[in-house]
């Protein structure tokens, strides 16, 4: 049975339950509206093949980095090198196609109804076209409707889609980070099939956030995304835009546990808070992500215990 993955300006990107065609980005009718030009922005960041140049501006500093996209048989390999500094580099592989959008559909919800839902909690609106890096870009600015997340800027090349450059912003208005390509090389579009594997089974465990930001709902954990040899529970949340994590460990050690309280981590956040069982065993919960860090806490206030105990050790066994 055919779903729906977009629907640029009319042209439908059509798959099937079990691939995905990156052909169909290639499709040049005009975008029209901000949500098409959020969805092309998201399927190109998968399609693409490209090396680029580019900057990341935070409270950490200025930073300079080297970029690969690299898609082989449908795994994308992402390879991000600092140019100054220490001398860091990072590797990301994934299937392609399990982006967020993708990630949060059910049985009863396409990848184009999940994109809809964003519409619920965010603003969306086209700016002019700009230049940078060199190529001409559309700005799309995105302002969330409450204070629960941070809102994004930005510059999407018009060939492709891809953004190249990208503001995180604050319920201020203030600008936390920017990332920007300064060079975006010989960009290529996958011109295969790719067959998608099936979404995981989500377990929803007994530890379970009482309240949750509108919008933000479980998703499958992306590959390797386990902690090997820790006892731990770990969760994803996406609202289709912004993620994130849950953690609850047990405090076997005194002298491991976090402070509780609110921890700045560059430009994310984390929240602390220490539960103490029946037993006396003392459970760590730990909110992690890029949003503001009053909302975070608010989740780990809230974490209730559904079942028995039983339930509770096993969940938490390693």
């Amino acid at each position: 049975m055919a779903i729906c993955i977009s629907s640029l300006s009319g042209a439908v990107i059509a798959a099937s339950e079990s691939s995905f065609d990156c052909r169909q980005l290639a499709d040049d009718t005009k975008l029209a509206s901000p949500l098409d030009w959020l969805e092309r922005s998201m399927m190109a960041s998968q399609c693409y093949v490209f090396r680029a140049q580019a900057i990341r501006i935070s409270p950490g500093g200025v930073r300079t980095l080297a970029l690969a996209h690299e898609i082989h048989d449908g795994v994308i390999r992402e390879v991000t090198h600092y140019l100054d500094g220490p001398a860091v580099i990072y590797e990301r592989y994934g299937r392609l196609g399990r982006n967020g959008i993708l990630m949060r559909r059910s049985a009863n919800d396409s990848p184009a109804t999940a994109l809809q839902k964003i519409d619920h909690h965010y603003r969306l609106t086209l700016g002019d076209e700009e230049r940078v890096a060199g190529r001409p870009s559309m700005r799309l600015d995105i302002e969330p409707r409450d204070k629960l997340r941070y809102g994004h800027r930005l510059w999407l090349d018009l060939a492709t889609g891809l953004p190249l450059k990208q503001n995180l912003v604050d319920v201020e208005g203030q600008v936390l980070e920017t990332f920007q390509m300064t060079e975006l090389i010989e960009p290529t579009l996958y011109s295969q099939l790719v067959p998608l594997e099936p979404l995981p089974d989500i377990s929803s465990g007994p530890w379970q956030p009482s309240w949750l930001p509108a919008g933000y709902v479980s998703i499958p954990l992306p590959p390797a995304a386990g902690f090997s040899g820790k006892t731990m529970s770990h969760r994803l949340y996406s609202d289709g835009l912004s993620s994130f994590s849950l953690f609850v460990q047990p405090i076997e050690n005194k002298h491991e546990a976090l402070m509780p309280g609110i921890h700045r981590l560059g430009i994310s956040y984390a929240a602390v808070r220490h539960l103490r069982l029946d037993d006396d065993r003392i459970l760590q919960v730990v909110v992690l992500g890029e949003l503001p860090p009053k909302v975070l806490y608010r989740i780990a206030s809230r974490m209730e215990f559904h079942g028995s105990a039983e339930r509770a050790q096993q969940e938490l066994a390693p």
